[in-house]
């Protein structure tokens, strides 16, 4: 089978195409045929490292994915050869992502696709999808898992709507029953986030933006999504309710520390929630595996442009250059087709 994996660390140049056997699954495993792999921040991140590195062996990159069951180990309950399904964490403290022909996960990594949702959509889940959902969550008063009414009365801010997990929090947050805003750098992204469903759009790079939030959120808003908290602490500050949570799941390039207001965060009583998909705990990983899986059965997470995620897509061949897209900001997803 077509594999793409490095051995050192380092730029897109240590991404190499080639051959490998093809692995079986043991006792509780599942082997898929993997149609699309997604690419995320986290995995050309993971590939650079922090400089030259050998590794002990092989790795094949990339934590999403979709396509379709083809062997199943013994003890395998879920799923059956011939479901289509997605999958996440794949390359976690595991050497083999989703940049590969077939794949061997753990069962709980791999989850039913719906025949309603295509394999672009699966790919799209995983990280993003699960990001988004723990920072909805990460609220004292709502619950751990989102269902439709789970955030009726909330209002939630999402910082970069136009981005993958942004994208994916908006969907989630109006599919939960939330009123949401999103907040984005220009009216190109403006109309994605419109198109994921955002009920109100600003425009961070004009003045007064935490008076344009105000304005559409007077009482302030519930949750916030942040994806830069470096820049962003104040505002959040400003425009949060009391007892506000504000979920910060990325840093922006160069900021690596945040400064955020101590006395009018006091004052409002705000909870900051700081989180990494990969190091939640299971009982929030496995409730926002349900939750997106609901989701997408009810048709809430489609993609694509026309729903405010453009696709860009690379052949296995052209993994390196997929990765260096999304380094350099690709807007929307970036999707590798392998079938």
């Amino acid at each position: 089978m077509k594999a793409v994996s490095y051995t050192s660390t380092g730029d897109s140049d240590v991404l190499v195409l080639g051959e490998r056997a093809e692995p079986h699954p043991g006792d509780g495993e599942v082997r898929v045929r993997i149609h699309v792999s997604g690419v995320n921040p986290t995995d050309w991140k993971a590939r650079q490292g922090s400089g030259p590195a050998d590794l002990p062996r092989a790795q094949v990159p990339n934590q999403d994915g979709a396509g379709v069951v083809d062997e199943v180990g013994a003890g395998v309950g879920a799923v059956r050869p011939g479901d289509r399904v997605w999958v996440w964490d794949a390359a976690y403290q595991r050497p083999d992502g989703t940049a590969q022909e077939l794949v061997v996960l753990p069962e709980a990594l791999v989850v039913p696709l719906p025949e309603s949702a295509s394999f672009d959509v699966g790919a799209s889940l995983g990280i993003p999808a699960l990001t988004a959902h723990r920072a909805l969550t990460a609220h004292e008063g709502v619950a751990a898992e989102l269902a439709p009414g789970t955030l009726d009365g909330r209002t939630v801010l999402v910082a970069g709507g136009a981005g993958a997990v942004g994208h994916a929090a908006i969907q989630l947050a109006v599919w939960a029953g939330a009123t949401v805003i999103a907040t984005v750098s220009s009216h190109e992204k403006a109309e994605l986030a419109r198109a994921a469903g955002a009920h109100h759009v600003v425009n961070y790079r004009e003045p007064d933006t935490a008076e344009a939030i105000g304005a559409l959120a007077p009482r302030g808003v519930d949750i916030v999504v942040e994806v830069n908290a470096s820049a962003n602490a104040e505002l959040d500050t400003k425009v949060a309710a009391r007892g506000a949570t504000i979920s910060v799941y990325a840093d922006a390039p160069g900021s690596t520390e945040v400064t955020m207001p101590i006395r009018p965060a006091m004052q409002k009583n705000l909870r900051w929630q700081f989180l990494l998909t990969y190091t939640v705990t299971p009982e929030a990983k496995a409730a926002a595996v349900r939750a997106v899986s609901a989701a997408v059965a009810a048709g809430a997470l489609p993609v694509g442009a026309e729903h405010g995620l453009p696709i860009t897509r690379f052949p296995l061949e052209e993994t390196a250059a997929a990765h260096d897209a999304v380094k350099d900001g690709a807007v929307g997803k970036v999707l590798i087709d392998l079938a």
